[in-house]
């Protein structure tokens, strides 16, 4: 019943759908999480059409979203990511007006961090939409952010790009929906450079997408916005550097993300899938040149290939010399108490 209330949330609350609009559930049945998921949004939309993916012709699926209008819903619950040959199931929904909600790489998730990621969904109205809205505007009119990482600092000495928000709010905006879970604000240095010092690492995406941590942090050296050294580092963390290097030559550090999940901690994490534990209430990192949502002179698309999320071990975070985090929780100056126990 648990997650029964809280797709209820998620359908009504966040994702605003109500009949008569038509709603979709696209679902596999390679993971006992999707079976989870797929259940209880059947029931909260009993009236949807349903389509187990591994049995439905790609040309029957497309046919289908075809028919979908503006405003309807279509819900993807993935062991993995689905795939319609060269089709982007999401950028096309979006482009027809569709209101779309993805549950990505569930078969990455393992038995014991089921109640974990359950946890992760529970959508808390009043804090992802004052805390969000409160740290945007904090570092978008920001001009130092100071991550203290036991004895290490890193600092971004400079004004930032406009934060965006993954709060799952989308009043307003042209794209209804995204990838769940939620939880994140994240910008990057207006320019680049303006990055020096050195920070410690917790944990790392490596090739596989896996969150790897070892039993020592690994201590980054950055100087204006580039990686010099990895200290104590590790032969996986060590590949990754070598794979940004071979194609882009040096391994620039861009994203400054915020993560606000608090279902996901340094303790609590999805080992497999780093693209879930990205929302883990604290500091993320992306080392290479690409990120799409700010582009830079000089970064070019076909030159930059790689975005690999980094976990800070992060005792604080000031902006222009206010506390913002400390300990775990995030503490916005100035603005009404937001936190609340999950």
């Amino acid at each position: 019943m648990k997650l029964v209330s809280q797709i209820q949330i998620t359908v009504n609350e966040i994702l605003e759908y109500a009949e008569p609009s038509r709603a979709l559930i696209v679902y596999d049945d390679q993971s006992a999480l999707t079976g989870m998921i797929s259940k209880a949004y059947h029931e909260v939309l009993p009236n949807a059409l349903s389509i187990n993916f591994d049995q439905t012709p790609a040309e029957k699926i497309l046919e289908i979203f075809k028919t979908l209008s503006p405003k309807d819903l279509v819900v993807l619950i993935q062991s993995s990511s689905f795939r319609l040959d060269a089709f982007r199931i999401r950028v096309q929904l979006f482009q027809q007006g569709i209101k779309v909600i993805e549950y990505p790489h569930l078969g990455r998730v393992l038995e014991s961090e089921y109640e974990t990621y359950l946890d992760s969904l529970i959508y808390d109205s009043k804090y992802y939409r004052t805390l969000g809205p409160a740290l945007k505007e904090k570092l978008d009119q920001s001009h130092e952010v100071k991550l203290l990482s036991g004895d290490h600092s890193l600092v971004f000495g400079g004004p930032m790009e406009s934060a965006k928000l993954n709060i799952g709010d989308y009043r307003g905006m042209r794209n209804v929906g995204g990838q769940f879970p939620i939880g994140e604000v994240f910008t990057e240095l207006k320019k680049l450079e303006d990055l020096n010092g050195n920070v410690a690492l917790f944990a790392f995406g490596d090739r596989d997408f896996a969150v790897n941590h070892g039993e020592k942090d690994i201590v980054l050296k950055v100087e204006k916005g580039r990686v010099v050294e990895a200290l104590s580092s590790t032969p996986e963390f060590d590949a990754v550097l070598e794979d940004i290097r071979s194609y882009e030559g040096e391994v620039w550090v861009r994203e400054l993300g915020f993560g606000l999940n608090r279902a996901f901690t340094y303790e609590k994490r999805v080992q497999k899938d780093v693209g879930i534990y990205e929302r883990m209430c604290g500091v993320h990192l992306s080392l290479g040149g690409k990120h799409a949502i700010y582009p830079k002179e000089g970064f070019h698309k076909k030159k930059v290939k790689y975005h690999v999320d980094v976990f800070a071990r992060t005792s604080s975070v000031t902006i222009d010399g206010d506390v913002i985090y400390k300990d775990g929780s995030y503490i916005i100056p100035l603005s009404p108490p937001v936190l609340s126990d999950l």
